[in-house]
């Protein structure tokens, strides 16, 4: 299941691209985004005691390499990349999306980039690739700039359970819960795309207009109402988006350079 600290490694991994640095690890983002959350509970506690807060443990310690920390990757997986989309693998090698959000002052949010893979990846190559990947390449938008950073959402989902769906119903999934990989022949020519679990339920679609607009996505030039007469291939899947918005990545990245300041 997707974290915030997913989330967190692909704010840094942007940001260390934008601002031509090295960026964290995922395995020391996770370690200090648990010790972040963890002395912010207890200075909460603690102020409402009226005592002093608990100095965090040494950061030199978590950005140690005998932590077992790996340096981010960078580049751009070969495998197979979509717009929006991404089999389960083991515990920690996952098929995956990155999805960038830019929000307005209203609370709107705007796409910026989503891709992602259907082939299992690790995750600190998955989510450090993909991370970039969406933000510079994804065709139907420009590339995310350093001036857009303090406007932008990150939301990560890792994909689970995937099946045909029962007796080769297209209709054969929930809104809500099941994402949809679909593929069809029309005119010879072969057509795929998906859809991630949560765009019908925002959408506000039904399960045929999902399917409609997902044609369409992958490029099909049929009749809206002639659908139902193409022999579709519905893969469901499922997966939990979880997001986070750059604030919350900035507060974070302040209190893990004013640690590394003190040491």
């Amino acid at each position: 299941m997707a974290t915030e600290a997913h989330c967190a490694y692909c704010f840094e991994s942007l940001a260390a691209s934008l601002e031509k640095r090295p960026a964290l690890s995922l395995r020391q983002v996770e370690a200090l985004w648990k010790k972040y959350n963890a002395s912010s509970t207890t200075t909460d506690t603690v102020e409402a005691d009226a005592d002093p807060p608990a100095k965090p443990a040494a950061i030199s310690r978590l950005l140690s390499p005998a932590s077992g920390s790996s340096s981010s990757v960078a580049s751009t997986p070969s495998g197979s990349t979509i717009s929006g989309a991404s089999s389960a693998g083991t515990s920690e090698d996952h098929p995956l999306f990155v999805t960038w959000n830019a929000m307005s002052r209203s609370g709107d949010k705007r796409l910026r980039g989503c891709i992602g893979t259907f082939e299992p990846l690790d995750l600190e190559e998955g989510l450090g690739s993909y991370a970039l990947t969406s933000a510079f390449d994804d065709t139907r938008f420009t590339p995310i700039t350093s001036r857009e950073l303090p406007s932008l959402q990150c939301a990560v989902t890792l994909l689970t359970n995937f099946e045909p769906t029962p007796n080769s119903d297209p209709l054969a999934w929930d809104i809500g819960t099941h994402g949809i990989r679909l593929s069809f022949t029309y005119h010879g020519r072969r057509y795929g795309s998906t859809y991630l679990p949560d765009v019908a339920r925002e959408q506000g679609w039904t399960k045929e207009e999902a399917l409609a607009s997902l044609m369409r996505k992958a490029g099909w030039s049929g009749r809206k109402d002639d659908w139902q007469k193409v022999g579709l291939k519905v893969i469901r899947y499922q997966g939990k988006k979880v997001s986070l918005e750059y604030n919350e990545w900035k507060e974070w990245r302040e209190w893990v350079e004013e640690e590394m300041a003190d040491k």
